[in-house]
């Protein structure tokens, strides 16, 4: 990351070079980041777009260069979720989490077999909204509650079922697998 910090002040002065360096060394990182979350190659391409157009007209609000990674991933994500509230109605449900029963049992297990690729593409569009946000961004369900405007409660169960989700996923695999030998 050593051009980092140059480009950086160049594209803070608007300069095409370095507004397209910085594209270059974070668009497949955040190409990835938006098609986690809305399992649509096309639709992560046009969010990563309104998401460097963002991010170049607003560029002056990221004060330090060693934050600008952070910064426009922040960017990627509110676009993505922006774009999930207007093109897919989700509907969650409430459900008590002691109602799932324990799954947390196995879970990391589990997850070292994980292609998420696979997952993401396969994940209900609110297990896996929940999921990212919980998992991949760090946020409380508190914040998740409010980012989303459902109930805490909500929020709780979506991630112990997506957790599920995903374990039950992995294990039809590896049945398959195993009926395939």
């Amino acid at each position: 990351m050593k051009n980092l910090e140059e480009n950086f002040k160049l594209a803070k002065k608007q300069d095409r070079r370095g507004q397209q360096a910085l594209y270059e060394m974070f668009s497949a990182k955040m190409l990835a980041i938006a098609n986690s979350y809305v399992n649509n190659i096309h639709d992560a391409e046009d969010i990563l777009m309104n998401s460097f157009f963002t991010c170049f007209s607003k560029i002056d609000e990221c004060r330090e260069w060693k934050s600008f990674q952070f910064w426009l991933r922040k960017i990627v994500v509110n676009n993505s979720i922006n774009f999930i509230r207007k093109s897919k109605n989700i509907l969650y449900t409430d459900v008590e989490v002691n109602e799932i029963g324990n799954i947390d049992e196995g879970w990391e297990e589990e997850m070292e077999e994980l292609n998420m690729d696979e997952i993401f593409s396969k994940m209900p569009d609110g297990y896996r909204l929940i999921f990212n946000l919980y998992v991949f961004e760090e946020k409380k369900h508190s914040e998740i509650a409010e980012i989303l405007n459902i109930s805490e409660g909500t929020s709780k169960s979506q991630l112990s079922k997506s957790k599920k989700w995903i374990v039950d996923f992995l294990k039809q695999k590896k049945d398959e697998k195993q009926y395939a030998k």
